[in-house]
């Protein structure tokens, strides 16, 4: 008996040891991990940091390429031209932008002459005070940018670090950038409020032979231009500053600083060089370990303390069997070799999973039957900016203020993503607008969910999501930029078309003329080249009235997305009766004028000019896409459900669309393949679906029975009686389509 005991000793003593000795290991490589998981966070995040700063100096960089072409392109630039160049640049809210000016070089004792041609050109009140010898450079036009007085006749050889870019560009021929300094206005703030400024400069080149002319400045205040950008990169975790180095005696200055609100010694750094324009910045970086996500959790700590816990319960498992029976020996090992792989096998998918779900950027979130959150990594609690909810889905929306993409429409709880696939149903980039106290501004989010099964064979629900705020505002500073490309190509297309008519009636004209003549007495039609020139006339009348058509559709097309809406309670008979007066133009009785049947239509809340251009389109494309032998006829009708939802359907009989094609109908530019040949640009589908999303509703289109298309789309009523709205059908051989009722 005492050597069996003896023997479970030395077998007990082995199996702590080794216990202590794994479970130690473990939580040692745990914390290795985890520190390692921290610098690569941390790189991770210096390397968006340098990128989102790198690319907000090239947007700046960029528009003064694109100003100082165009001021080279002028033959002779005045005070009017500069400022319609420099326009688009008042709409563009580029952040900390003080100025946009047009420098000229002035040889000494010329000052009195380049005072009065620039006079002559627009700036009666320009005065060049030369402030000493030698060639100086001086402010001619200038745009304020941030509503502080740009004045001109300004000397920029009197700061060092404008003289010193201006000289730089010119000499290379590129844009420069300047080390930063405080302008005048700056010196006599609180010291608190005080920031540094630098200025980009390009050279302007004019002519054919690229003669040099001048320059433009850009003038910038540091810590307005790069204080959003590193908000947003440092995500709130990292203390971020920006320095330049001077040309001169290589001193370091700050453009921009952030310093993040999380507490606690800033253990980790890192420094980055970051090119602008022929200069180079300094990012310098710093964090706090702990506050990034997956550097140091408890994790370790838990696995060492159950590993030790697992070690005390096998070490006394051991000893009592030992000295019970001496085959209890061989089931011990038996135990402990599958406790053991047992446990190797849950750490390793349990680091597995943890390293996915913290490294990974998009939200994951895991709901339960009854719509609470089984699982939630760390990237979901930052983009929708609240702890988790603790009720079920009724509270989600009022918890993390879920809207539809108007921002001001509440997304109903029934309807997110993850509520649906709780229902069993596949949701696909469902996009929601996300607004609370840690996101005052919103931020759109990207959705998708599937339903999945519990370990109890129970429905639950997956969502994963990311945030597209940043590609939205790039979508709408695009659609900006083409609806004002748009607005200036109207006014050239016009004189060019005016001028077109002008030549084929002086054309019409002058072979009236010609056949008077003696030369072509007695001959049948006119000559060849005058057929060729007013041939060639009506071609370029045609198409500048194309590309006026698809200017005015790409306008509609932006103001559906982009224009703000007037939410009001609507008559949408009002609306229909009032398209179908300016549509049905035809004179009653002929096979042209269409066949209306309305039904009763209901009062919405909606926007009454966004409403009526999808209405607009529906009719007009129903007129349109019908056989040229054969009358329009079509039916307009609506339903309301129990949650005050309207669908309005607008029926026709005409060439209907390709079978497969329904859904693609509402993309932009496209155009149903049906082979006939419609006039069209392929917007006016897609600006339907732009507002009725906008509208928190949905549009489709589906065959309609006997030939034709159904196009149906919904919208929320107005609490209006429409009792008094009565069915409406017109017969245009008794009345003109359009009437009243």
């Amino acid at each position: 008996m005492g050597r069996q005991r003896s023997r479970a000793a030395v077998v007990s003593t082995l199996v702590a040891l080794a216990g202590v000795v794994v479970t130690m290991s473990i939580a040692a490589s745990l914390d290795h991990r985890e520190t390692l998981a921290g610098d690569a966070r941390m790189d991770r995040n210096a390397t968006v940091a340098a990128a989102a700063i790198s690319s907000e100096t090239r947007r700046y960089l960029d528009t003064l390429r694109t100003t100082a072409a165009a001021a080279g392109a002028q033959e002779a630039l005045t005070a009017t031209e500069y400022s319609a160049i420099t326009q688009p640049l008042r709409t563009m809210k580029l952040a900390g932008a003080t100025s946009i000016a047009f420098l000229v070089p002035v040889p000494d004792g010329t000052a009195a002459r380049v005072q009065q041609r620039w006079r002559e050109r627009g700036v009666p009140d320009l005065e060049l005070v030369e402030h000493g010898p030698g060639d100086r450079v001086y402010s001619i036009f200038g745009t304020s940018l941030d509503g502080l007085p740009a004045p001109g006749g300004v000397d920029l050889m009197l700061a060092e670090a404008p003289a010193a870019t201006l000289t730089e560009s010119r000499r290379t021929g590129q844009p420069s950038v300047s080390a930063p300094y405080q302008l005048i206005i700056d010196r006599v703030l609180p010291a608190d409020r005080r920031q540094n400024s630098f200025v980009l400069t390009a050279p302007v080149y004019t002519g054919a032979g690229q003669t040099f002319t001048g320059w433009i400045m850009l003038g910038v205040r540091g810590q307005n231009f790069m204080g959003a950008t590193m908000a947003a990169a440092g995500q709130g975790l990292l203390d971020m500053s920006l320095t330049a180095t001077s040309r001169t005696d290589r001193t370091e200055t700050t453009v921009a600083a952030l310093r993040a609100a999380t507490p606690g010694l800033r253990d980790v750094h890192r420094t980055i060089s970051v090119p602008v324009a022929d200069g180079t910045w300094t990012l310098r970086l710093a964090a706090h370990a702990a506050s990034l996500s997956g550097a140091h959790t408890d994790l370790p700590l838990v696995v060492g303390a159950g590993g030790l816990a697992l070690t005390l319960l096998l070490t006394a498992l051991i000893w009592v069997l030992a000295t019970d029976r001496e085959r209890a020996h061989a089931r011990v090992r038996g135990t402990t070799a599958e406790l053991r792989a047992g446990e190797a096998e849950s750490q390793r998918q349990t680091d597995l999973l943890r390293t996915v779900l913290d490294g990974i950027s998009d939200g994951v979130t895991v709901a339960g039957p009854d719509g609470r959150f089984l699982l939630v990594n760390p990237a979901a609690r930052r983009i929708v900016g609240r702890r988790d909810a603790d009720g079920g889905m009724g509270t989600w929306q009022a918890h993390y203020g879920f809207f539809r993409l108007d921002g001001a429409t509440p997304f109903p709880d029934d309807e997110l993503p993850l509520a649906r696939a709780l229902g069993g149903e596949n949701c696909d980039h469902v996009e929601i607008v996300v607004r609370n106290e840690a996101y005052p501004e919103g931020r759109v989010i990207s959705v998708s969910a599937r339903p999945i099964e519990t370990a109890s064979g129970r429905r639950g629900a997956v969502a994963v999501f990311h945030d597209i705020t940043a590609r939205k505002h790039a979508e709408t500073e695009l659609r900006g930029f083409a609806g004002v490309v748009a607005h200036d190509l109207k006014a050239p297309l016009t004189a060019v078309r005016g001028y077109a008519e002008l030549v084929a009636e002086c054309l019409e004209g002058l072979a009236e003329g010609y056949k008077a003549t003696e030369e072509w007495a007695g001959r049948k039609g006119q000559p060849a080249f005058l057929d060729r020139a007013l041939r060639s006339a009506d071609k370029v009348i045609g198409g500048a009235d194309r590309m006026q058509r698809l200017i005015t559709e790409l306008l509609d097309y932006t103001a559906a997305r982009d224009a703000t809406l007037r939410i009001e309670e609507v008559d949408l008979r009002a609306l229909v009766d009032d398209v179908v007066a300016a549509r049905a133009d035809a004179p009653p009785g002929t096979e042209s004028a269409p066949e209306l049947a309305i039904g009763p239509l209901p009062w919405v809340r909606g926007d009454p000019v966004l409403l009526r251009q999808v209405l607009d389109n529906l009719i007009g494309n129903a007129i349109k896409y019908t056989a040229a032998d054969e009358r329009p006829r079509i039916t307009i009708t609506a339903r309301v459900d129990g949650r005050g939802e309207a669908l309005i359907r607008v029926a026709d009989r005409g060439i209907g669309i390709p079978e497969g094609e329904h859904a693609a109908v509402f993309d932009s530019f496209h155009r149903a393949g049906n082979g006939v040949a419609v006039p069209g640009t392929g917007l006016g589908l897609a600006i339907c679906r732009r507002i009725v999303e906008r509208h928190g509703g949905h549009i489709e289109a589906e065959p309609h029975e006997g030939g034709g298309t159904v196009f149906a789309f919904t919208v929320w009523t107005a609490p209006k009686d429409s009792s008094d709205n009565p069915p409406l059908s017109i017969d245009p051989d008794v009345h003109p389509a359009g009437s009243s009722r």
